[in-house]
Order: structure tokens, then sequence, then C-alpha cells
């Protein structure tokens, strides 16, 4: 699944680890934005090990769930391009 995190953090230490965690499960896009291509065990790990940095009174994560047509539709204005994640065995 093609997932988008954006977070708003207001610490810096804990937005560094939330950045640093989320930066092994997807690439970084903007300052505070991810795309993420995750199966279902790997979201749910992901989002117990942001749950568990954050401070639900001062801090928001959002995941955004983009389906394959959505995610075909996605335009770029500069900024860097898209790792192409794709592996071929020959």
């Amino acid at each position: 699944m093609h997932v988008i995190v954006a977070y708003d953090i207001s610490d810096d230490n804990r937005r560094t680890k939330i950045h640093s965690i989320l930066k092994s499960y997807g690439q970084w896009m903007q300052f505070s934005l991810f795309e993420c291509n995750l199966t279902e065990t790997q979201y749910a790990k992901l989002r117990s090990r942001l749950k568990k940095k954050i401070k639900p009174d001062q801090d928001s994560i959002l995941f955004y769930f983009l389906c394959a047509c959505c995610h075909g539709k996605i335009e770029r204005i500069g900024g860097e391009q898209v790792r192409d994640e794709t592996i071929f065995f020959v």
C-alpha cells in the first residue's frame, strides 16, 4: 500500500527520532512528509514505533492511504525524485 505520512512534532529531539524511524520505511519528500510503500505488517510496525515516540497532546502524525489509481495521479514539480524501488532478478 502507498502511504503518505505527514507529521507535526513540537520537540526537536522527538522530531529527529520520528524522522529517523520514517527514513527506514520510506522516502523523505519534504520537511515533514514521507512517501512509503508498505505491507500491512510494515504499516502496523511503523505505526506502533511512531506511537511510542510521540506525546499525543503535543504532536500529531497523519497517514494518507492512496489507492493505485490515486497513486498514479501524483504530479510532481521540482523537489527530490522518487526512488525506483523496483528490483529485477536476471
